[in-house]
């Protein structure tokens, strides 16, 4: 999936979602592993929970595991984004 590019951001996201990919590439990013899971970047309860449970559900980032406080992946399809936006 290519994104199309509008001012540098792929079209359908927004800056803050992008810093948020960048964020879990970094490893920075944890969630926990409930339904609606609760995102923390660096620590700290992330402010966003729709951009990051937005995420989630496009495909672009997934918990790296089950249960409790679990690290944050980038999917192909955050990579891409990524990628896109350069």
């Amino acid at each position: 999936m290519r994104a199309a590019l509008v001012d540098d951001v792929p079209t359908g996201m927004s800056n803050r979602d992008l810093r948020l990919l960048h964020a879990v590439a970094d490893g920075r990013v944890e969630c926990t592993g409930s339904v609606e899971p609760d995102f923390f970047i660096d620590g700290f309860a992330c402010c966003d929970h729709m951009a990051a449970r937005a995420l989630v559900r496009s495909g672009m980032i997934r918990p790296a595991g089950d249960g409790g406080r679990v690290p944050v992946q980038l999917t192909a399809a955050g990579r891409e984004a990524i990628a896109a936006a350069r």
